[in-house]
């Protein structure tokens, strides 16, 4: 990739393949302002986020992407590697990954009790 803008927009298909949003759209349904969102994503959040890239490079790499619209096609589909097993997990599971929780805010006492819920 070229540049950071290039990257920022790989970045947002990714997020939005696998979460259904982008990262700004994923940060204000969090209520974050300048924080960083992954800081404030949960264990299954942050998993699902790296399956989404770890896919998309695994893909692009097999496909010998060149460019911004092939590595943006990678993109696409290793993010929808990850929505799907992240779909898969909701329904298996009942419980949505994605949520509004801010895990920053919650002093590290109370996230760990309610971990072991």
């Amino acid at each position: 990739m070229k540049t950071d803008r290039e990257f920022a927009i790989l970045t947002a298909e990714i997020s939005k393949a696998t979460f259904g949003m982008t990262p700004s759209e994923y940060k204000d349904f969090k209520g974050l302002k300048k924080e960083n969102l992954r800081d404030h994503m949960g264990d299954l959040e942050l998993i699902f986020s790296m399956l989404g890239e770890a896919s998309t490079t695994q893909i692009a790499r097999g496909k010998h992407a060149r460019g911004f619209i092939e590595n943006q096609e990678a993109a696409q589909e290793g993010g929808t590697v990850a929505g799907k097993a992240r779909e898969d997990l909701e329904a298996r599971s009942g419980k949505k990954i994605v949520t509004p929780e801010n895990f920053l805010l919650q002093p590290e006492s109370r996230k760990r009790l309610e971990k072991k819920k």
